[in-house]
């Protein structure tokens, strides 16, 4: 892997790779959305026009499962049920940043004090072995 390509997160592998990047990036852009209003700005883009709401209303799901999304409460639809709103955890937004993340440039800005703070929390990780 090289350093300008970020890291491989388990958010950004496989077949859902794109669409899990387009709801993040959807969600960190409008905020809270119900699944049908995530539906309908992924449609807009040319690469998801065909894409159905199941398969999107699934991905979101499982994003949630994972902890990249959460309920943030509920808004009456025009048929008149309550949809849940969905936002972007701390954890996505993390992953969105690790994913542009240049680890080069990091180490060449990153201050002492931080370098060592960072060394700790990672440290802390239990199968964290660097030695």
């Amino acid at each position: 892997m090289s350093y300008e390509e970020g890291l491989r997160l388990s958010a950004f592998k496989h077949r859902g790779a794109k669409l899990n990047r387009a709801i993040f990036q959807i969600l960190a852009i409008k905020g809270p959305l119900t699944a049908y209003q995530i539906y309908k700005h992924i449609r807009e883009r040319r690469e998801f026009k065909e894409k159905h709401y199941s398969v999107i209303n699934r991905r979101i799901r499982k994003l949630q499962v994972q902890g990249y999304l959460k309920k943030v409460g509920k808004t009456k639809t025009k048929a008149g049920f309550q949809a849940p709103l969905y936002e972007l955890t701390a954890k996505a937004y993390l992953a969105l940043l690790l994913k542009n993340l240049n680890f080069e440039t990091l180490l060449e800005r990153i201050n002492e004090q931080t370098a060592l703070a960072l060394i700790a929390e990672l440290m802390k990780m239990k199968d964290m072995s660097v030695f």
